[in-house]
């Protein structure tokens, strides 16, 4: 089972969930993916973030949303890791991004900040301190792959190559070019067009797949938690069969059951 006790520079190393509903989502990851929740409190008592792990280690986090948020559905955000979160805050700007939130120190776990890419897509870069993002990965119930869909490909490609060194693995879909992030055994994640059925609402965003072992009985016990599936499974030659779901809270993530698994 795939451990880890670093991430290296320019890798998707975390995930976490922006609910409207915090105990909502507690319970139903809890039931979806087995996971252990265990609330995070400051000083003065407030939750301000649910870590979720399983076997003792973690998968991925929960918080609530911000203000201004009123209204809209869950998300997963992806987290890069960076070396040194000032420099990356600089590369971002002068390749065409846009900081949202500048570096902050999260207590001991490290520092954080947010942007956007110049396609409109947000994430977030992590510089760890105690806490190096999941600690475990790529196996049934936990998460697995960061793709990004956008509507401007080859601007979305030279910004992160511009900004973490990356470098892709092109690869013919019949109906489109995948570029595979390159990097480890098979790639740290995915750039890809935004399919055209796509609505135009649907901004260009970040996607987070989850591994699972069985991809009907997930499905089930994501239905049966109060989620939906918005896309049915569709297998992938090689790759493996993924459907993508919405937990309770509209939150959209994506289930895949590997061809070997």
């Amino acid at each position: 089972m795939p451990e880890f006790t670093s991430h290296s520079h320019g890798t998707p190393s975390w995930v976490d969930l922006m609910s409207p509903d915090v105990d909502a989502s507690k319970a139903f990851y809890s039931s979806v993916f087995g996971w252990d929740a265990e609330d995070q409190f400051d000083d003065d008592g407030n939750r301000v973030y649910v870590m979720f792990s399983l076997g003792g280690k973690s998968v991925a986090g929960l918080g609530g949303q911000g203000p201004g948020m009123e209204g809209m559905p869950g998300m997963w955000n992806t987290y890069v890791a960076t070396a040194d979160i000032a420099a990356t805050t600089d590369a971002v700007a002068a390749a065409g991004g846009t900081v949202v939130m500048p570096p902050m120190q999260v207590f001991d776990a490290g520092q954080m900040a947010v942007f956007t890419d110049p396609t409109g897509a947000t994430f977030s870069a992590w510089q760890a301190g105690e806490h190096i993002g999941v600690e475990i990965g790529n196996e049934p119930n936990t998460y697995s792959w960061n793709e990004l869909m956008t509507r401007d490909v080859d601007t979305a490609l030279s910004f992160y190559t511009a900004v973490f060194g990356w470098t892709y693995d092109d690869q013919d879909m019949g109906t489109m070019i995948y570029h595979v992030i390159a990097g480890g055994e098979s790639g740290l994640g995915g750039i890809m067009a935004m399919p055209p059925e796509m609505p135009e609402e649907v901004p260009n965003h970040w996607a987070v797949y989850f591994t699972v072992a069985d991809l009907d009985a997930s499905i089930a016990a994501v239905t049966a938690a109060g989620g939906q599936v918005v896309a049915e499974p569709m297998d992938i030659p090689g790759v493996g069969t993924m459907a993508t779901v919405h937990d309770t809270t509209n939150g959209s993530f994506a289930l895949m059951q590997p061809a070997d698994g």
